[in-house]
C-alpha cells in the first residue's frame, strides 16, 4: 500500500489546498527529508496569485526544516535521524552555470530552453516544503547539519529568505563606512539590512511606512528609517545624504517604484542591487539612469544555496550576530496552512513570517 502525506498543492491561479499525495520514492544520489518546519514566503504568494507559473497538483514551498528519514543508496557523510536543512536552491554542482560560479542556476535546462533561476527547484520544478516529506535531490551537496542548540525557528530564514537578504548585501559589494538603502523592510528587506550592517556599512536607511516593521530595521541595523507614506524617499535620503546618495540600493519589493527610488538615490558609480520577484516589465527613466553615462551597476541575485551557504549562515546565527527569530510571529500546524495563507497574503496582524509545524 503506498504511503500518503499531507500537502500543500497548487491547483490554479487564485488557488492552493491542503491535500494528500504519496511519500516520495528516492533515488540512489537523494535524501528523503521529515518536514518538521517550514515557511511561506513571498514568492508563494506570487505563485497563488498566477504571476509566477507552476505546473498544476505541484507541492509549494522552498524553505524545509526536519530530520533525514531515508538517504539514497550513493549518500555519504549523513544518518538518518539527523537534524538538517536545506536551501531553497538546490545545485548539483555539475551544470555549465555551476561551473562558471553561479550555483543557484545550477539545475535548469542548460542550451536551448535553459531559463534563469534553474537552481530553484523546491515548489517550482519539483515538489516542494509545505508537506510532511520531502525528497531532497542531490543530497551530498544540499543537505546541512543543524548545529547543537539551534532551535527549528532560529534556522527557518536560513533555507531562503537570510540568504536572499544577506546576498543582496554581498552582491551590492557593500564596503565599510558605506551608505546603503534598503527599500522595503519585509522580511527580505530585514535580512538585507542586517547583511549590510554585518559587512560594514555605517549608514543604513530602511524605507518602510508600517511601524512594526519600521522598528525591526532598526533592531537589524538601520541608522535611519524613512516612512515613505509621510514623506519622498528619493529626497528624504537625499537629505540624509547630504545630497551626495548611497553607495548601494537594494531593492527588495518588486515595484516599479521601489526599483526606479532606488537608482534615483544612488551616487555616481553606485550599485543597485535588485532582490524583488517582479511580476511585469520594468522600465529605466532616462535620467535617473544619466542616459547610460553614470558608472552605475545593476546587479540581480537569486538566493545562495548548497550546503556551504547553509553551514555558513547558521554558524552567523549560532555565534549571535544576527537573530531572525524575531521575523517570525505567527504560528500555525500544516492542517492549517490555507489559513496561514490567507493572513500571509493579506498582511494581516502585524505578519512577518509564518512557522509551519508538521
Amino acid at each position: 500500500m503506498t504511503e500518503l502525506m499531507k500537502a500543500a498543492i497548487f491547483i490554479e491561479p487564485g488557488r492552493i489546498v491542503l491535500g494528500e499525495k504519496p511519500v516520495p520514492d528516492i533515488g540512489p544520489l537523494d535524501a528523503l527529508m521529515k518536514v518538521t518546519t517550514t515557511t511561506i514566503c513571498g514568492t508563494d504568494i506570487h505563485i497563488l496569485k498566477g504571476e509566477y507559473p507552476v505546473a498544476k497538483g505541484l507541492t509549494i514551498g522552498h524553505e524545509p526544516v526536519g530530520t533525514i528519514e531515508k538517504l539514497g543508496s550513493a549518500v555519504t557523510g549523513f544518518t538518518e535521524g539527523q537534524r538538517v536543512i536545506a536551501g531553497a536552491i538546490t545545485p548539483a554542482g555539475t551544470s555549465h552555470a555551476s561551473l562558471c560560479g553561479f550555483h543557484a542556476q545550477c539545475g535548469g535546462q542548460e542550451g536551448h530552453g535553459w531559463k534563469a533561476s534553474g537552481g530553484w527547484r523546491f515548489g517550482n520544478t519539483i515538489d516542494g516544503a509545505q508537506a510532511e516529506y520531502l525528497l531532497v535531490p542531490d543530497a551530498m551537496a544540499n543537505l546541512a547539519p543543524i548545529p547543537d542548540g539551534l532551535s527549528d525557528e532560529q534556522v527557518l530564514m536560513c533555507p531562503d529568505i537570510m540568504s536572499t537578504g544577506f546576498g543582496g548585501a554581498e552582491s551590492g559589494r557593500i564596503r565599510i563606512g558605506d551608505t546603503v538603502a534598503v527599500f522595503a523592510q519585509g522580511p527580505i528587506g530585514l535580512c538585507a539590512t542586517a547583511g549590510a550592517h554585518m559587512m560594514g556599512a555605517t549608514t543604513i536607511i530602511g524605507v518602510e511606512s508600517v511601524p512594526a516593521r519600521m522598528a525591526m530595521a532598526k533592531q537589524m541595523g538601520a541608522t535611519h528609517v524613512v516612512d515613505f507614506s509621510k514623506v519622498d524617499p528619493v529626497d528624504e535620503i537625499m537629505k540624509i545624504t547630504d545630497g551626495r546618495g548611497v553607495d548601494v540600493a537594494i531593492e527588495a519589493l518588486g515595484l516599479q517604484e521601489t526599483f526606479e527610488s532606488a537608482l534615483r538615490v544612488l551616487r555616481p558609480g553606485g550599485t543597485l542591487s535588485s532582490l524583488g520577484v517582479y511580476s511585469g516589465d520594468l522600465t529605466i527613466p532616462l535620467d535617473a539612469f544619466s542616459a547610460g553615462l553614470g558608472d552605475n551597476r545593476i546587479i540581480t541575485t537569486l538566493c545562495p544555496g548548497g550546503k556551504e551557504r547553509m553551514r555558513r549562515l547558521m554558524e552567523t546565527v549560532a555565534s549571535g550576530r544576527v537573530d531572525t527569530k524575531p521575523l517570525v510571529t505567527h504560528h500555525f500546524p500544516l492542517d492549517s496552512i490555507i489559513d496561514a495563507y490567507e493572513l500571509f497574503a493579506n498582511q494581516r496582524d502585524g505578519v512577518l513570517k509564518v512557522a509551519i509545524t508538521t
